[in-house]
């Protein structure tokens, strides 16, 4: 058996379920692409929706965990790097935190690229639809081309190397006509051999859900090019399809809150100020709430922030975290709010948030009151301007600016938590059954452990050939399982 087939097998037995053929095909050309010797290669992996990729990467960083080799998880957005996350089971992070660094303390609004120095690294890139590679004269990161800054920030380092994994369906980046990380021309005209797959084998609840079903629907459409008509949705044989008249959704809503509870009713719509209209509505009609904020309201995460988890994890001394930061559409219910304050011109309240996504943690933050009813996603940027000169003139007494940066960068008000009504959202703000349980994860953990050694001897042969050492150790877990004695053997 080849070495390429026993990886092969290896990320098999990570899978939560048997492969289709496609996905048997992906698993073939993952294990070639990891065992390659061409260095500047990237691995594109596109597919519908429900075709299994996430359940791909989860086994592929299964597998690699357990060789013990390096992987980075990215993702364009700080929702999309946490639901990575949960399913590949390890930290992932926005793009834009791993390979920009601040270009001065003084100078906070400006980014410049950093330094790849992790050697033999895989980097996983998921939603690549999103990265976008038009430059703006505005732009405060890099050279403005995100995608330029990732391949240059990922190929400078000996041994790295790159997987992209995206939707073609999905709309492209702001003022682009296609995603320029999905496209094969493009990521060969930076010198690379691009290993292509795309999945179309819809896995994942196609003959239930009828959203599924109509989406499958549209992208074919789209993909045969016939799209002069407006298509005719189906949806009365599906039962998560149901069209209501107007004056019939307050009545359907309630039924549904009483029913499901907050946890599983939500309303999508198309702008901020329809979502504060219905959010009002459902907090002042169906939950009976008049305060601004309540006890058990639910809200929603409006903009990053590492501020307070690195905050609690200095103050517990924990080195590391699966909550690694605070992402924007995260959900979170007010468990206890008080000390309603304003500075700055602008209106605070210290609460303990409890996020349901994260084991029910419960975490304390100040959080801004002023997003809540704004029509904009976040703060607006002459907003957040107000705020940094509000807290900048609190500290007159730090007359070095570095100093007083330092200071600011830490001032709880100027990282107070952006957050929003989470009862009706823009289509936008959250990725809408977004399937955040964990996945059942299964460990080679005997075999890994006695194969340690051997591997990482200093006369093992792998290691006179200059392999990387999860190579080492995959042939080594090879030589285990072929000399083991059989369990049945007496």
């Amino acid at each position: 058996m080849a070495i390429n087939d026993d990886l092969g097998a290896l990320i098999r037995e990570n899978f939560d379920h048997k492969p289709t053929k496609e996905q048997e095909k992906a698993i073939f050309l993952l294990a070639d692409f990891m065992l390659s010797r061409e260095r500047d290669s990237v691995f594109l992996l596109k597919g519908y929706a429900g075709t299994g990729k996430t359940s791909l990467l989860a086994a592929l960083v299964r597998t690699l965990g357990q060789l013990q080799q390096r992987v980075m998880l990215l993702a364009p957005t700080g929702r999309a790097a946490k639901v990575l996350s949960v399913y590949a089971g390890a930290p992932a992070f926005t793009i834009h935190r791993k390979i920009y660094r601040q270009k001065s303390i003084t100078d906070m609004d400006v980014f410049q690229n950093d330094i790849n120095l992790r050697q033999d690294t895989l980097f996983i890139v998921d939603e690549a639809s999103m990265i976008a590679n038009d430059s703006r004269d505005s732009t405060i990161f890099g050279s403005g081309r995100l995608l330029d800054d990732l391949m240059h920030y990922v190929y400078s380092c000996e041994g790295c190397r790159l997987v992209l994994v995206g939707d073609t369906a999905q709309l492209p980046p702001v003022g682009e006509e296609e995603s320029p990380a999905l496209s094969r021309t493009m990521l060969e005209g930076y010198g690379m051999t691009v290993t292509e797959l795309q999945l179309t084998q819809v896995v994942r609840q196609l003959e239930e859900s009828g959203i599924l079903w109509n989406a499958t629907m549209l992208r074919d459409l789209i993909q045969n090019d016939e799209t002069s008509v407006f298509p005719k949705l189906r949806g009365k044989s599906f039962p998560d399809i149901k069209a209501l008249p107007g004056d019939e959704l307050i009545e359907a809503l309630e039924q549904s809150y009483r029913k499901y509870g907050t946890d599983g009713t939500i309303v999508v719509t198309r702008s901020n100020k329809r979502a504060n209209i219905y959010n009002n509505g459902i907090r002042g009609r169906i939950l009976d709430m008049e305060e601004e904020l309540s006890s058990s309201d639910l809200v929603m995460v409006a903009k990053n922030s590492y501020y307070w988890t690195e905050r609690e994890q200095a103050a517990n001394g924990i080195v590391s975290d699966t909550m690694a930061f605070i992402a924007n559409g995260d959900i979170a219910v007010v468990r206890r709010l008080r000390n309603e304050r304003s500075f700055y011109g602008f209106r605070f309240a210290d609460a303990t948030l409890q996020f349901p996504d994260y084991d029910n943690r419960e975490m304390e933050v100040t959080v801004l009151l002023d997003t809540l009813q704004s029509e904009a996603p976040a703060l607006t940027r002459q907003q957040q301007e107000a705020l940094f000169n509000g807290v900048w003139e609190d500290y007159p007494e730090l007359t070095n600016r570095r100093d007083r940066m330092k200071r600011l960068r830490q001032d709880p008000y100027y990282n107070a938590l952006q957050i929003k009504y989470a009862y009706a959202v823009t289509c936008q703000g959250r990725t809408v059954g977004a399937r955040l349980h964990r996945p059942g994860v299964r460990h080679r953990g005997d075999a890994c452990a006695r194969l340690l050694p051997l591997a990482l001897h200093r006369h093992h042969p792998c290691h006179r050939a200059g392999l990387p050492r999860w190579l080492a150790r995959l042939i080594a877990l090879r030589r285990l399982t072929r000399h083991s004695p059989s369990p049945d053997a007496t």
